[in-house]
């Protein structure tokens, strides 16, 4: 069996100013913060890379505390979907700012990563 396809999730990286890790029922919940952009993405991916390594991965992005998102945390959410999804899992995204929202119907990608307004509640 390779470590990818185990069931068992990989240890988190450390939590950095731009994402944590954080278990929630039965979600990974993977929050990101502050400004979001070429020189701070691959903090977030660390994150969403691991959160993706198991065997039928639920993962939750929370961009509610992130400030300033643009089409490099936008290649970030399509990798670690794509990644979710050849494993059996999904990737969701929680965010109420308007801003964001204009974003992803701006890029085509709405459909893709409807947001959620809050986390839902633990299965």
């Amino acid at each position: 069996m390779t470590p990818e396809s185990d069931d068992r999730a990989p240890e988190p990286p450390a939590a950095n100013p731009y994402a944590r890790t954080r278990a929630d029922g039965g979600f990974t919940v993977v929050a990101a913060a502050g400004e979001i952009d070429l020189a701070t993405a691959g903090f977030l991916a660390e994150h969403l890379d691991a959160a993706t390594a198991t065997a039928r991965p639920d993962v939750l992005v929370d961009l509610r505390g992130v400030a300033f998102f643009d089409c490099s945390g936008l290649r970030v959410l399509c990798r670690a979907d794509s990644r979710a999804k050849e494993r059996g899992g999904r990737l969701r995204v929680v965010a109420d700012d308007p801003r964001l929202h204009r974003l992803l119907r701006a890029s085509g990608l709405w459909t893709r990563f409807t947001p959620l307004p809050v986390i839902p509640r633990a299965r």
